[in-house]
């Protein structure tokens, strides 16, 4: 045997199962999502009639629909960007400046991020009581009278969900920033010292530059987990009704028996983050800066 064929063998022999796994588990079944929205379906019936396009057409006069995704682009866009402004100011912070107690800080911010959504939803819950929770509570004894404001209902429980979000993202996003900032040269910022340049002006024009390649793939990141995240956060902590994102209106669908509507929803959710996440891509390309 050539010992470049038993090299394509190996290759391939390590490669085949996961190749496989993917087909079966991950691509047959977005196949197939693609198949169903073109029917009309029960849940739990095998009778299939092809409706070609009415579910989308249907679907995109459904109000419920149309809010739930005004939710969905709400969170990305609010919970993106309030995200990836503090995540970035304290990456900043824990890399650059001396602070005592860093690893612990580093610790402390990430801890949410291995917490189960379900506890997230609990301690949340708890800070939203309206009778005594703390967030009211804080409000009361600034305020100087009793405040009881209903975080989880209308118009409130949008608001809710971002803090929720936010707080639970913040210490990934703020880790992988760290990795980045600390493979930048230190004599860059020796040299940008010599030269005048302030911490704030530093970080505009060395440290952004050349962690813009980390920002692009965690901006990606951003918009699966945030749509991902938003369904866990609004069955976990939102009673149903009150405020529903695209994939518990897809998930509500199949409960009521509507299979192949429910897949419309979910063809719609896929394209529509995937063309988000290409739109990204294409605004945020430069000519990466090497250190």
């Amino acid at each position: 045997m050539r010992p470049n064929q038993g090299r394509s063998r190996f290759i391939f022999l390590c490669v085949a199962p996961a190749t496989i796994l993917f087909f079966v588990f991950m691509a047959l079944p977005t196949l197939n999502v693609f198949r169903m929205s073109l029917f009309e379906r029960g849940a739990y019936s095998p009778t299939e009639t092809f409706v070609g396009l009415q579910n989308f057409k249907t679907l995109f006069r459904d109000t419920k629909f149309i809010s739930s995704m005004q939710n969905t682009v709400l969170l990305i866009v609010t919970v993106t960007i309030v995200t990836f402004f503090f995540a970035l100011l304290f990456a900043g912070i824990l890399t650059r400046e001396k602070i005592v107690g860093q690893d612990f800080f580093r610790v402390v911010f990430y801890i949410p991020n291995i917490l189960s959504v379900v506890v997230i939803a609990g301690i949340f819950s708890a800070i939203y009581k309206p009778e005594n929770g703390m967030l009211n509570s804080i409000l009361s004894m600034f305020s100087g009278k009793t405040v009881m404001v209903l975080w989880k209902d209308q118009p409130m429980v949008v608001v809710s969900i971002i803090i929720a979000m936010v707080w639970q993202a913040i210490g990934y996003y703020m880790v992988m920033y760290m990795a980045s900032m600390s493979a930048v040269p230190e004599s860059l910022y020796e040299s940008a010292d010599l030269d005048g340049a302030g911490r704030v002006t530093q970080f505009f024009q060395i440290t952004l530059p050349l962690i813009w390649t980390n920002i692009r793939t965690t901006l990606t990141f951003f918009i699966i987990s945030t749509i991902n995240m938003a369904f866990l956060f609004v069955k976990a902590m939102v009673a149903k009704g009150m405020a529903d994102v695209g994939l518990s209106f897809m998930y509500n669908q199949k409960d009521a028996g509507l299979y192949g509507y429910s897949m419309a929803a979910g063809v719609v959710i896929f394209l529509f983050s995937f063309l988000l996440s290409l739109l990204v891509n294409r605004v945020t390309k430069r000519e990466p800066m090497e250190m």
